[in-house]
Protein backbone atom coordinates (compact mmCIF):
# COMPACT_ATOMS: atom_id res chain seq x y z
CA UNK A 1 0.00 0.00 0.00
CA UNK A 2 1.33 3.18 -0.90
CA UNK A 3 1.57 5.39 2.36
CA UNK A 4 -0.64 8.58 2.36
CA UNK A 5 0.82 12.05 4.58
CA UNK A 6 -1.63 14.31 5.61
CA UNK A 7 0.36 17.89 5.95
CA UNK A 8 -0.60 19.80 9.02
CA UNK A 9 1.00 23.70 8.61
CA UNK A 10 1.26 25.58 11.61
CA UNK A 11 0.12 29.26 12.39
CA UNK A 12 -0.42 31.18 8.98
CA UNK A 13 0.07 28.39 6.38
CA UNK A 14 3.41 26.92 5.39
CA UNK A 15 4.23 29.19 2.17
CA UNK A 16 5.77 28.43 -0.76
CA UNK A 17 9.22 27.79 -0.20
CA UNK A 18 8.44 25.80 2.81
CA UNK A 19 9.43 22.21 2.98
CA UNK A 20 5.80 20.80 3.56
CA UNK A 21 4.72 23.05 0.58
CA UNK A 22 7.22 21.42 -1.18
CA UNK A 23 6.69 18.27 -0.22
CA UNK A 24 2.45 18.40 -0.77
CA UNK A 25 4.10 18.08 -4.60
CA UNK A 26 3.88 14.67 -4.47
CA UNK A 27 0.67 12.60 -5.25
CA UNK A 28 1.00 10.91 -1.78
CA UNK A 29 0.45 14.02 0.45
CA UNK A 30 -2.36 16.26 1.23
CA UNK A 31 -2.14 19.59 2.95
CA UNK A 32 -5.03 19.77 5.95
CA UNK A 33 -6.99 23.31 4.90
CA UNK A 34 -7.89 25.34 8.09
CA UNK A 35 -10.73 28.07 7.39
CA UNK A 36 -8.58 30.57 9.56
CA UNK A 37 -4.60 30.52 9.51
CA UNK A 38 -4.73 33.39 11.73
CA UNK A 39 -7.09 33.15 14.35
CA UNK A 40 -6.77 29.84 14.91
CA UNK A 41 -9.18 28.16 17.12
CA UNK A 42 -8.22 24.57 18.29
CA UNK A 43 -11.45 22.97 18.07
CA UNK A 44 -11.88 24.40 14.07
CA UNK A 45 -8.46 23.08 13.77
CA UNK A 46 -8.99 19.36 15.62
CA UNK A 47 -11.98 18.89 13.11
CA UNK A 48 -10.64 19.50 10.16
CA UNK A 49 -7.98 17.15 10.83
CA UNK A 50 -10.60 14.51 11.68
CA UNK A 51 -12.48 15.18 8.54
CA UNK A 52 -9.52 15.04 6.61
CA UNK A 53 -8.79 11.55 8.44
CA UNK A 54 -12.40 10.48 7.62
CA UNK A 55 -11.91 11.17 3.90
CA UNK A 56 -9.01 9.01 3.77
CA UNK A 57 -10.85 5.92 6.06
CA UNK A 58 -9.53 3.19 3.23
CA UNK A 59 -5.71 4.36 4.02
CA UNK A 60 -3.05 4.22 6.03
CA UNK A 61 -2.24 7.45 7.27
CA UNK A 62 1.17 9.64 8.39
CA UNK A 63 0.90 12.71 10.07
CA UNK A 64 3.30 15.62 8.90
CA UNK A 65 3.26 18.75 11.22
CA UNK A 66 5.03 21.87 12.02
CA UNK A 67 4.68 24.26 14.49
CA UNK A 68 0.51 24.44 15.72
CA UNK A 69 0.29 21.40 13.71
CA UNK A 70 2.37 19.64 16.30
CA UNK A 71 -0.40 20.94 18.84
CA UNK A 72 -3.78 19.90 16.70
CA UNK A 73 -2.39 16.62 16.16
CA UNK A 74 -1.71 15.89 20.06
CA UNK A 75 -5.16 17.38 20.73
CA UNK A 76 -6.93 15.22 18.44
CA UNK A 77 -5.02 11.84 19.54
CA UNK A 78 -6.39 12.80 23.15
CA UNK A 79 -9.55 13.28 21.22
CA UNK A 80 -9.35 10.18 18.82
CA UNK A 81 -7.31 7.35 20.02
CA UNK A 82 -8.73 4.19 17.93
CA UNK A 83 -7.65 5.50 14.61
CA UNK A 84 -5.81 4.53 11.29
CA UNK A 85 -2.83 6.89 11.71
CA UNK A 86 0.08 5.32 11.14
CA UNK A 87 2.47 7.70 12.53
CA UNK A 88 3.45 11.49 13.14
CA UNK A 89 6.49 13.72 12.28
CA UNK A 90 6.26 16.48 14.73
CA UNK A 91 8.50 19.31 13.68
CA UNK A 92 9.34 22.29 15.76
CA UNK A 93 5.85 22.31 18.11
CA UNK A 94 5.50 25.74 19.65
CA UNK A 95 4.98 26.76 23.37
CA UNK A 96 1.45 28.12 24.07
CA UNK A 97 3.03 29.88 27.41
CA UNK A 98 6.00 31.39 25.22
CA UNK A 99 6.62 35.18 24.54
CA UNK A 100 6.39 34.72 20.77
CA UNK A 101 3.22 32.69 20.77
CA UNK A 102 0.31 34.49 18.64
CA UNK A 103 -2.28 36.05 20.49
CA UNK A 104 -5.04 35.42 18.01
CA UNK A 105 -4.30 31.48 18.85
CA UNK A 106 -6.62 30.49 21.05
CA UNK A 107 -7.59 26.84 22.99
CA UNK A 108 -4.42 25.00 22.80
CA UNK A 109 -3.20 25.10 26.11
CA UNK A 110 -2.55 23.37 28.23
CA UNK A 111 -0.87 20.34 25.97
CA UNK A 112 -1.92 17.29 26.01
CA UNK A 113 0.33 15.24 28.26
CA UNK A 114 -0.31 11.56 26.97
CA UNK A 115 0.95 9.33 24.63
CA UNK A 116 0.12 9.99 21.36
CA UNK A 117 -1.51 6.12 19.88
CA UNK A 118 0.88 5.42 17.08
CA UNK A 119 5.08 6.21 16.68
CA UNK A 120 5.93 9.48 16.61
CA UNK A 121 8.96 11.91 15.58
CA UNK A 122 9.21 15.33 17.56
CA UNK A 123 11.87 17.51 15.48
CA UNK A 124 13.56 20.68 17.99
CA UNK A 125 15.91 23.03 17.31
CA UNK A 126 17.84 24.64 20.33
CA UNK A 127 17.37 28.34 18.87
CA UNK A 128 13.54 27.83 18.35
CA UNK A 129 11.85 31.22 18.86
CA UNK A 130 8.94 29.79 19.59
CA UNK A 131 9.94 27.10 22.06
CA UNK A 132 12.63 26.36 24.30
CA UNK A 133 14.90 23.25 23.72
CA UNK A 134 12.72 21.92 27.35
CA UNK A 135 9.49 22.40 25.83
CA UNK A 136 10.31 20.20 22.55
CA UNK A 137 12.03 17.44 25.14
CA UNK A 138 8.49 17.65 27.44
CA UNK A 139 6.51 17.08 24.61
CA UNK A 140 8.94 14.42 23.32
CA UNK A 141 8.58 12.42 26.47
CA UNK A 142 4.69 13.41 27.10
CA UNK A 143 3.39 11.50 23.89
CA UNK A 144 6.32 9.27 23.89
CA UNK A 145 8.10 10.28 20.49
CA UNK A 146 11.74 10.13 19.35
CA UNK A 147 13.29 13.11 19.93
CA UNK A 148 15.55 14.61 17.24
CA UNK A 149 17.82 17.90 18.00
CA UNK A 150 19.19 19.68 15.32
CA UNK A 151 20.91 22.23 16.88
CA UNK A 152 20.68 26.27 16.05
CA UNK A 153 18.08 25.76 13.22
CA UNK A 154 15.48 28.29 14.10
CA UNK A 155 11.77 27.08 13.73
CA UNK A 156 12.31 24.41 11.02
CA UNK A 157 10.76 26.57 8.53
CA UNK A 158 11.87 28.88 5.38
CA UNK A 159 13.80 30.64 6.96
CA UNK A 160 15.73 28.16 7.74
CA UNK A 161 17.01 27.51 4.27
CA UNK A 162 16.05 23.96 4.47
CA UNK A 163 14.60 23.90 0.90
CA UNK A 164 13.38 20.54 0.55
CA UNK A 165 14.43 19.13 3.50
CA UNK A 166 15.82 15.91 2.15
CA UNK A 167 16.72 14.95 6.55
CA UNK A 168 13.30 15.57 7.24
CA UNK A 169 12.24 12.97 4.43
CA UNK A 170 14.71 10.51 5.48
CA UNK A 171 13.20 11.24 9.33
CA UNK A 172 9.39 10.44 7.82
CA UNK A 173 10.61 7.12 6.03
CA UNK A 174 12.48 5.80 9.26
CA UNK A 175 9.10 6.30 10.64
CA UNK A 176 7.10 4.66 7.96
CA UNK A 177 9.44 1.49 7.95
CA UNK A 178 8.06 -1.69 10.39
CA UNK A 179 9.84 -1.65 13.83
CA UNK A 180 11.44 -4.94 14.17
CA UNK A 181 9.16 -7.15 16.76
CA UNK A 182 10.22 -8.46 20.16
Amino acid sequence: MTPHCLILPGYGDSGPQHWQSRWQQDTHFERVEQTDWIHAERTAWVAALEGAVQRNADRQLWLVAHSLGCLTVAFWAAEHPLTQVQGALLVAPPDPNGDQFPASVRGFNPVPAQWLPFPSTVVMSTNDPYAKPAFAEQCATQWGSHLVNLGDCGHINHDSGLDDWPEGRALLQALMEPSPRS
